[in-house]
């Protein structure tokens, strides 16, 4: 079973939520915006359901309300910053702005950005660079229980470390590439698995390396107390991609890696390596716009594959649904519903 909530209705609930934690009014709101823009966007995985997870990370100190980045290194084109375990949606934030305003003053900008907590939806990071004219490319890794196995290997050695590249496309909606390197986010499992819903083959191993449709598999301990993981996306592909965020968006940033035995602490770290490029001072704008129009143009001229919508651009899914979720509610499923309930009173007793 599930519920239908406005978008606003859950703004304010989990505005009030995030508070609760001891953040300021304007960092709540914040961080409430960005959850339940993740849910408009059609990515539940990245939206309110990830509130317990927060609480729990605060009540144990792995998560720092009203943290900003620290300058580490600016030397413009260059920006070293440290998260401080922040809510991510308020460092990340701070860091592509930075960034943003540098790239505008020197072209590019690359921007290192270390022990963030949950940096949430990438694709939200890539959207301010376009809506600047920016070109943007994010490189993440994730410290946290391991949940995706290398491919060949048969248990989780690493987090999801999404990718994530946008692309300004002149008057038109831009291009805006954001994906997990596993093939799907650990978050849908968690959506899935409250649901009560299999996943395709593919997705998933137990844990004992066998191949499972059982999302459960990587959300709750299974009965020796392992769990199993995720599988990467093209195999072999998706793994080395994985592994280069990782290598750029962990040990390049300065967050680290993940080389540990897992536990069972609820912060998640992230770590970010952002590259900006202003095409108006690359001195490519104009033929970059034509080109990249003419491409797509191209593609939308390919006739629709038997039983297929037609072709859609990396991040059309994401403005269709917001403008449907917009008008029609949100659906949170009662198990994740009860979850945000439960992280609730857990802040009311500590008060």
């Amino acid at each position: 079973m599930s519920q239908l909530i406005q978008a606003n209705d859950l703004r304010q609930h989990i505005t009030r939520i995030i508070a609760m934690t001891g953040s300021a009014p304007a960092e709540a709101a914040q961080v409430a915006d960005n959850l339940v823009m993740a849910n408009l966007s059609g990515h539940d995985s990245h939206g309110v359901g990830m509130v317990p997870r927060y609480v729990d990370a605060v009540l144990e100190g792995g998560l720092s309300p009203n943290t900003g980045v620290k300058v580490l290194l600016d030397t413009g084109p260059l920006l070293n910053l440290d998260g401080q375990r922040g809510y991510g949606q308020i460092t990340g934030v701070q860091a592509i702005q930075m960034g943003i305003e540098r790239a505008k003053q020197h072209g590019v900008c690359t921007v290192a950005l270390s022990r963030s907590h949950h940096l949430g939806r990438i694709g939200h990071f890539a959207e301010m660079a376009v809506a600047q004219g920016l070109v943007s490319v994010h490189f993440v890794n994730v410290l946290s229980r391991p949940v995706v196995a290398p491919f060949g290997g048969g248990d989780g050695r690493f987090g999801t470390n999404p990718c994530c590249i946008g692309v300004p496309m002149g008057n038109r909606a831009p291009f805006v590439l954001d994906f997990a390197t596993s093939r799907v986010a650990q978050g849908k499992m968690r959506v899935a698995h409250n649901k009560g819903e299999q996943v395709p083959p593919g997705y998933l191993i137990d844990e004992h390396g066998h191949p499972t449709t059982d999302p459960g598999v990587v959300v709750v301990p299974q009965s020796n107390g392992l769990f199993g993981a995720l599988m990467t996306f093209g195999d072999h592909k998706g793994f080395g991609m994985a592994m280069a965020c990782e290598l750029l968006g962990g040990a390049l940033t300065g967050g680290g890696t993940w080389h540990y035995e897992a536990d069972e602490k609820r912060a998640v770290l992230n770590s970010m390596l952002t590259m900006l490029i202003d095409p108006v001072r690359l001195g490519t704008q104009a033929t970059f716009e034509q080109e990249a129009l003419a491409f797509a143009d191209w593609l939308r001229q390919s006739p629709d594959a038997p039983g297929s919508d037609g072709v859609k651009l990396a991040g059309e899914p994401e403005r269709a649904a917001r403008a449907e979720r917009e008008q029609n509610g949100i659906w949170i499923d009662d198990a994740t519903w009860a979850e945000i309930e439960t992280s609730e009173k857990k802040l009311q007793t500590r008060s």
